[in-house]
């Protein structure tokens, strides 16, 4: 008998995530918001492994020089910096915001959000696909943070989207993954990736997310609002490896008979 084990490495191996051209080894992206301070945010980033970090371009001091700044503490060639249009409520607005991120050093790639209700905070689907057209033609990389509705993600896949960003539930509900067969539906129907955006609370939500079998998920207040950021940091990460392979494995059939799981035949009598 061999004594050698299995290289379980080896066979859990994943492909890169592949966004614009880019490619992540983490399927967690981050953001940067609501955390106590500085200090503890990058603890927080770290402890996730995310190779994709947020960063609000109208909301934090663009000046990467001055430390108490977000940007001193998030180094370009440590992180990938992805620019988003938080704040926006309109696609003039966010066109803005995008040109201003890439005039301060930012890439290409934006996460464009445009909203439409500020006590819900859902998105604007129609002056979302008014920004993105625009910005696509202007060479910019959008991930658009949309509705869990088909029809808007085909358009947006269609305006040149890099990224579409169906949300589990509204911004910082915590509230999970509301509609399972949407973002499952979503993800079956488009070409780009399908990053899920807002609403995961805590890790079995990741977990449950990653196994419709989305490309990621990206994930802020779940780690900022934590009682201990870091720990759920960890957490997060892992439990995203967790329903990425679930997925990658597939379950077994939901029956509504109980089979055994030990063979009939052959039973001692």
């Amino acid at each position: 008998m061999s004594n050698t084990a299995p290289d379980v490495t080896a066979h859990t191996a994943d492909t890169p995530l592949l966004i614009g051209g880019q490619s992540f080894t983490s399927r967690l992206l981050v953001g940067t918001g609501k955390y106590k301070d500085n200090a503890e945010m990058v603890r927080a980033i770290d402890a996730s492994g995310a190779d994709v970090v947020t960063v609000a371009v109208r909301r934090v001091d663009l000046d990467r020089t001055r430390e108490q700044g977000v940007l001193y503490h998030l180094p370009a060639n440590r992180y990938f910096l992805l620019a988003n249009t938080a704040g926006c409520y309109t696609a003039d607005e966010a066109v803005r915001y995008a040109r201003l991120a890439r005039e301060a050093g930012f890439n290409e790639f934006i996460k464009l959000e445009v909203i439409g209700d500020k006590e819900t905070l859902l998105p604007d689907t129609d002056g979302l696909l008014v920004a993105t057209r625009t910005l696509v033609k202007e060479g910019f990389k959008v991930l658009a943070y949309t509705n869990d509705d088909l029809i808007t993600a085909l358009r947006l896949e269609e305006a040149g989207c890099a990224a579409v960003m169906p949300l589990a539930s509204p911004i910082g509900s915590g509230l999970g993954l509301l509609n399972p067969y949407s973002i499952r539906t979503i993800k079956s129907r488009l070409s780009v990736p399908v990053i899920v955006d807002a609403g995961v609370g805590t890790a079995s939500d990741a977990c449950v997310t990653m196994e419709q079998g989305v490309d990621g998920i990206l994930m802020n207040t779940a780690l900022a609002e934590a009682a201990d950021p870091v720990l759920m940091a960890w957490a997060m990460r892992h439990a995203v490896e967790a329903g990425r392979a679930a997925w990658r494995a597939g379950r077994m059939p939901r029956r509504e008979t109980a089979i055994p799981s030990s063979p009939t035949t052959g039973m001692l009598r």
